[in-house]
């Protein structure tokens, strides 16, 4: 497991950072592993979400659960439901076949809500797979950017180092030309 562990990071560090694991800090490093250790601990399904292979019955339950969390749904829902209540109330009067507290259509709210209601958590479950594998792209984005951060500080730091030994390199210069000047050497 160590010697694989080893290729993972190697690996990693080629394709997300574009270097081998001589150029990186211990840092650097220990990111890569706990990327490695997330991604050898996610199921091997959920790097397999994608939306061709879903199943119908997957596919589905997306369609109702988006479908049920629309206005047009709340719309058509208490249309269906104002219209029950007003044909059973007024316009069938005493021939209603569900009369007042309206129990057949209680009956029918309980078994859609029956229905509704896991559908509806097959399909958040499902959504908050991918919110995993988003937040592991995020993770692998933010560890890319971190790297490229610290690259440029890297970088400013040499350059603001070089730039301080010029100016010290300037004024033994200035220093060395004022001490030959008053020595009465020609310049």
């Amino acid at each position: 497991m160590e010697k694989q562990d080893g290729r993972d990071i190697r690996y990693l560090a080629e394709h997300l950072l574009h270097t081998d694991l001589a150029g990186l800090s211990r840092r650097e490093v220990g990111h890569l592993v706990r990327i490695s250790r997330k991604l050898q601990a996610a199921p091997r399904a959920e790097g397999a979400v994608v939306q061709a292979e879903l199943t119908l019955g997957e596919r589905l339950a997306d369609r109702v659960a988006e479908f049920g969390g629309s206005w047009i749904f709340i719309m058509l829902f208490a249309l269906f439901m104002g219209s029950w209540a007003l044909i059973n109330t007024v316009v069938l009067g005493l021939r209603a076949y569900d009369p007042y507290p309206y129990v057949f259509l209680n009956l029918i709210l309980s078994m859609l809500a029956a229905i509704q209601a896991p559908i509806i958590m097959m399909s958040q479950n499902r959504q908050a797979t991918r919110d995993r594998l988003t937040m592991l792209r995020d993770f692998e984005v933010n560890l890319k950017a971190e790297n490229a951060i610290a690259g440029l500080h890297k970088r400013l730091d040499h350059l603001a180092w070089q730039t301080l030994q010029g100016m010290d390199e300037l004024k033994r210069l200035q220093g060395s030309k004022v001490g030959d000047h008053q020595n009465g050497a020609a310049p």
